[in-house]
């Protein structure tokens, strides 16, 4: 290479953007706020990067050119990803919904990556009729793809949101499939996860037999790998299933064991600890341990009215 050859483009900086703005005008404008935005994003300033793509869609939103489609669904896109870093989980989702039916209807490619992470957030926005809709259509992508660890993940997500919906019929044949797939993957974790809540799905389907076996299995996987948090999940779900089947003093053991790693970690999950609690209660009293069970149910009522208010 001769020294009068260019060694790359010129490093553009972001001052350089900024100066760019009032000399261009269509796309070229849409393209430079868009970059802008992404630059002050990669930041953190997420306030400011969401108003430069907000104004970016606004600019493509005005044209009517293949390339301003898809300028349009990345800002669209980029206006997600703000709104989650903001913590406005449901707006993140509904931009996010908007640049996945811009793609899908261009047969983008990049459609299937944004979908399955519109789906993650409709599941944290607690829609999960939505994340249902949302990777039902991705796992028939994926399957068509011929991507099986995507398929079995969407699936997952599937049964987590059925789960959620107290529909454990439809939650166990998710679980179900994506176990089936994941074994074939020998993806042992995420056999585990399954069965995890495989487990729980049979326990309140009255199945305490399958329930156990299922969360044994899960609980093998999870003492084997040393994975101490799903560990304790699955632990319960023993617990559960044991008292579901008679089994009330290995039951109430199992739960004890649980309650113990819960109370001692530095962050407590009240929540999880008051369930633990509620089901400990509840074999006390069916062990006739009633002023132990009573004991624990007056000290969940002075807690649950702190939580509550």
């Amino acid at each position: 290479m001769s020294e009068d050859d260019d060694s790359g483009d010129d490093i553009i900086t972001e001052e350089m953007l900024w100066e760019r703005i009032p000399e261009v005008q269509g796309i070229d404008r849409a393209n430079t706020y868009y970059e802008l935005s992404a630059r002050i994003y990669a930041r953190g300033q997420y306030d400011e990067a969401l108003a430069l793509a907000e104004t970016a869609r606004d600019i493509y939103a005005e044209l009517s050119t293949p390339a301003s489609a898809d300028g349009l669904a990345q800002a669209y896109s980029a206006i997600g990803y703000n709104l989650n870093q903001l913590k406005r989980m449901n707006e993140a989702a509904h931009a996010m919904s908007k640049a996945v039916e811009i793609l899908r209807d261009s047969k983008s490619p990049l459609a299937i990556d944004l979908a399955c992470t519109l789906g993650e957030w409709w599941f944290n926005s607690k829609e999960y009729q939505k994340t249902i809709d949302c990777m039902t259509d991705c796992v028939q992508e994926h399957q068509v793809d011929g991507n099986e660890n995507g398929a079995a993940n969407d699936l997952h997500l599937i049964g987590c949101s059925y789960r959620e919906l107290g529909e454990y019929t439809k939650a166990l044949e998710a679980f179900n499939e994506a176990r089936g797939i994941f074994k074939k993957l020998k993806e042992v974790i995420n056999v585990g996860r399954c069965d995890q809540k495989i487990a729980h799905c049979l326990t309140e389907l009255g199945d305490g037999e399958g329930a156990l076996i299922a969360a044994q299995k899960s609980l093998d996987v999870f003492v084997t790998g040393h994975d101490h948090y799903r560990e304790t999940y699955s632990q319960l779900e023993v617990g559960k299933a044991q008292i579901l089947v008679g089994r009330n003093e290995e039951g109430l053991a199992s739960l004890e064991q649980v309650l113990d790693v819960a109370t001692d970690s530095d962050n407590k999950d009240f929540e999880f600890i008051l369930e633990i609690e509620r089901r400990i209660a509840g074999v006390l009293t069916k062990l006739r341990r009633t002023e132990e069970a009573d004991e624990i149910t007056r000290r969940l009522t002075s807690i649950s009215e702190v939580m509550e208010d």
